[in-house]
């Protein structure tokens, strides 16, 4: 690391601490030559290959930026977009590999996105999937009705999935919300 007071090729680390969320290490490093201290900042790095062949740095900004279009008028905090698109990223970082395509991006977010709010999953699949006909619609509808079903009887809750547990269901609502 050269020194940026003096530009010396070499310097020492004094101290090393992780960061709050763990993703960066911050170094304290000390000047041999000139004996000035600075602070160096070291992440991993994790680049999105897009479909155009550049390449860039992954954003969390950018996939909230994209769920949030999702989310407009759902009951979805920037909080819980934010958890979201760490949870995102730490999926990416799992796969061990520097470079992802972004495709992979996409596919990451479908899940925590269908966790968070059904309704916004739906408009981002829509997008992102290409979804061409109603039936695509009924198909994830019916995928997602399925997953919740089963949820349900994992939780011993099977009795009565659609009415909430034995309260009377409201025309065109799920009466459990």
């Amino acid at each position: 690391m050269h020194c940026p007071f003096c530009r010396h090729e070499d310097s020492r680390v004094i101290d090393s601490r992780t960061s709050d969320d763990g993703s960066s290490i911050r170094r304290r490093r000390q000047c041999p030559a000139c004996q000035r201290r600075f602070t160096t900042i070291e992440t991993a790095s994790l680049s999105v290959a897009k479909r155009s062949g550049v390449t860039e740095p992954f954003s969390r900004d950018k996939v909230v930026a994209g769920v949030r279009k999702a989310c407009q008028g759902r009951p979805v905090s920037s909080d819980d977009l934010a958890v979201l698109a760490q949870r995102v990223e730490e999926t990416l970082r799992a796969s061990g590999r520097p470079e992802i395509e972004a495709n992979e991006v996409g596919l990451a977010i479908l899940g925590p996105l269908r966790e968070l709010d059904e309704v916004a999953y739906l408009r981002f699949a829509s997008v992102y999937q290409s979804f061409e006909s109603l039936e695509d619609f009924e198909s994830a509808i019916t995928s997602l009705r399925a997953e919740r079903e089963a949820r349900a009887d994992d939780a011993g809750q099977g009795e009565d999935v659609e009415t909430g547990g034995g309260e009377p269901a409201v025309a065109g609502r799920d009466a459990s919300r």
